[in-house]
């Protein structure tokens, strides 16, 4: 869930000292409330990531760290036997998230909880795998990597979605964007060499396809035409709607130098 960037990025356009708290973050609640994700992804991706993960069992746990509604949760839980704890912070998303576990009758091996990625409540070694698309950058890459490692067993997995840079060189407009709204964007070789250091074998680490954003954005322009009517009069309901079509605008634009990458690892 996207909110730390969201409020970022909305300082950024806005060119005004705003902070995470300042903003309205129920806005984002709101428009992102009901979906099956709050990013870019696909069940046939997070499928592709899982298919590098070997050893797992029905004893085996699974975490998945900033899960927003679960669609990928629920991807996990139909092609595994494992359990799997989708951990939240915000109650609405974890809510949606317990009945769609219902709903397609994983309830008794997938479960979610509201919880903080800066505080996980899990023990030294217990996980097998910590799963993360699209989330692990509100903590920050490296310090995610880093600061999880200890809740992995030794030859335990790690698979994170993360924004990286494709190339070394990029236009001043789309650097200094994401400057701004993720100073820690990177490029594949620096991200990978994070990965290496932080304890890791990368395992796997490949390009999401171009389709997972434009498909994104393209839901995301019918879904802000209702929620602009909902919020008629909203100043930041308008700004927010604003940001995202600005993004999408850029993305559009520079999606040669920049996207999501899965990058996949083993606990040394």
């Amino acid at each position: 869930m996207m909110l730390l960037v969201y409020a970022k990025k909305y300082k950024t356009m806005n060119n005004e000292k705003s902070t995470i708290h300042e903003f309205d973050l129920s806005i984002i609640y709101d428009f992102f409330s009901n979906t099956k994700r709050q990013g870019p992804g696909s069940p046939e991706e997070t499928l592709k990531a899982l298919s590098f993960i070997d050893g797992l069992t029905d004893k085996s746990k699974i975490a998945d760290i900033g899960c927003g509604t679960g669609g990928q949760t629920m991807v996990l839980g139909q092609n595994t036997s494992c359990q799997i704890i989708g951990i939240d912070s915000w109650s609405g998303f974890i809510n949606q998230f317990n009945l769609d576990a219902r709903h397609n009758n994983l309830q008794d091996r997938v479960k979610g909880i509201v919880g903080d990625m800066n505080n996980l409540p899990f023990q030294e070694g217990e996980l097998d795998l910590i799963w993360s698309e699209g989330a692990i950058y509100n903590i920050g890459f490296e310090r995610g990597l880093n600061e999880w490692r200890k809740f992995l067993k030794q030859g335990g997995y790690i698979a994170v979605t993360e924004n990286t840079w494709f190339s070394d060189e990029r236009p001043a407009q789309i650097q200094e964007f994401w400057d701004e709204a993720y100073p820690q964007i990177d490029t594949i070789p620096n991200k990978v060499a994070q990965m290496h250091k932080a304890g890791y074998l990368p395992v796997a680490t490949y390009i999401l396809p171009q389709t997972i954003w434009t498909d994104y954005y393209a839901w995301q322009a019918l879904r802000l035409e209702h929620f602009l009517i909902k919020h008629s009069g909203n100043k930041m309901a308008e700004e927010f709607a604003a940001l995202e079509r600005y993004e999408a605008a850029l993305y559009y634009k520079y999606k040669a130098y920049y996207g999501y990458m899965f990058y996949i690892g083993k606990k040394m």
